[in-house]
């Protein structure tokens, strides 16, 4: 692998900007930020662009070409909220530099019959081959049986644990069986004792209430039945939660579709005909939230001072899981971050280095000497104009960039 020399390049390094440097990458890694070019390195011309680290997606669900596409926009790794890519199962993923690298909670805590069991249509199978290890599928009503699974799940690979608390109200099934506190409590308490992240689904007010109870680590929703309070966004920051918003999941389950999205020729070209439709329908669950609300309750977390993390929940291609795209809507999630009053780099920050940290990813999220050749090179100023992200001009995934096919 030659060594490559990105010049000229307005460089935000996932924390703040640096104005223009020279980056070098050598192999997988970047090795120099600044100083000269080396006289044997590949020219990348910069000039009027801005490099980034690879952004990362927070919250989503994988399915067959979703970590391909991911990645030609620029998401060099994906984190699975529910799904089959746990360490046994992904070891291809690992040194395919044409995906998307992923992480994974393999499947979430959850009684039987509970979320998200009332999102699939009767006969529903997710598409795709099953892997050669079938996922541990730990449902729980009781704290025993929990506290059993934690162990199970993490012996299986999943590299963080979840939980579902939710109700079925906002998805039009209230009344749904649900995870009660002292099995949340328990859940979170083992897993703690092995060191492990925790996360929760959580849709209301309510739920992120018993996430905060029980320490979870970060929610991976905000809520969306009603607005905010002092009281709620007190406790999570007094606890030192994250929260992954998912403004662009809670529009779709309100009946908003991706169409604005869909109609940006930056985003159009990417797509194949299944993914503009699904993008271009809605889950349509709760028609009668009020996405300002939402955008609300981000602007006063952020403002209380915790961590946001951009994440989209997008699926696979089926209309009825609507509104969202691999990597396509992480663009449009940084988008309503700033509508929601982030600053431009604060919602970049969300996307790259403050999801690394939370997540524990180490090795990328940053433009610094030593970590991950994870990169994007996009035409314009993001830190000015959020929208620039869209303007693709080249990706690194370990090193390597990405040919369009």
């Amino acid at each position: 692998m030659a060594t490559t020399a990105i010049t000229g390049a307005r460089v935000f390094d996932g924390e703040k900007t640096l104005g223009v440097r020279t980056v070098v990458l050598d192999g997988h890694k970047i090795t120099q930020v600044g100083g000269e070019a080396p006289g044997d390195a590949e020219i990348v011309d910069g000039r009027g662009a801005t490099l980034l680290p690879g952004l990362i997606d927070a919250h989503v669900h994988s399915g067959p070409g979703t970590l391909a596409l991911a990645l030609r926009f620029g998401v060099t790794t994906e984190l699975e909220m529910q799904g089959m890519n746990t360490r046994e199962n992904r070891g291809h993923i690992t040194e395919d530099d044409t995906v998307a690298d992923v992480r994974s909670a393999g499947f979430g805590i959850t009684p039987p019959g509970g979320h998200p069991s009332e999102l699939m249509p009767e006969g529903f199978r997710p598409p795709g081959n099953l892997p050669r290890e079938m996922p541990l599928m730990p449902f729980s009503t009781t704290p025993e049986e929990a506290v059993a699974y934690v162990p199970q799940l993490l012996a299986r690979g999943s590299d963080y644990i979840k939980f579902m608390i939710d109700d079925g109200s906002v998805e039009g099934h209230p009344g749904l069986p649900m995870l009660d506190q002292a099995t949340l409590n328990a859940g979170v308490a083992e897993a703690r004792k092995y060191g492990a992240l925790t996360v929760a689904h959580t849709l209301t007010l309510d739920a992120t209430r018993m996430a905060v109870e029980a320490g979870v680590d970060g929610v991976v929703h905000v809520f969306m039945d009603r607005p905010h309070t002092t009281e709620i966004v007190e406790l999570i920051a007094g606890a030192g939660m994250f929260v992954v918003p998912c403004v662009c999941l809670d529009a779709s389950m309100m009946g908003i579709t991706g169409d604005v999205l869909a109609d940006d020729p930056r985003v159009a070209r990417r797509l194949d005909s299944q993914w503009e439709e699904t993008l271009r329908s809605s889950y349509d669950r709760y028609p009668q939230g009020k996405l300002e609300d939402v955008l609300e309750t981000v602007r006063a977390l952020a403002a209380a001072g915790v961590d946001v993390l951009a994440g989209t929940d997008a699926s696979v291609a089926e209309a009825f899981f609507g509104g969202l795209a691999h990597g396509a809507s992480l663009h449009h999630e940084l988008q309503y971050l700033v509508a929601a009053g982030l600053t431009p780099a604060q919602a970049l920050r969300a996307a790259t280095a403050t999801t690394a940290r939370r997540f524990g990813l180490g090795d990328r999220g940053r433009v610094a000497e030593g970590l991950r050749a994870d990169l994007l090179l996009v035409d314009g100023d993001p830190t000015v104009t959020i929208g620039d992200t869209l303007n693709t001009r080249a990706v690194w995934r370990r090193g390597t960039r990405l040919t369009e096919s």
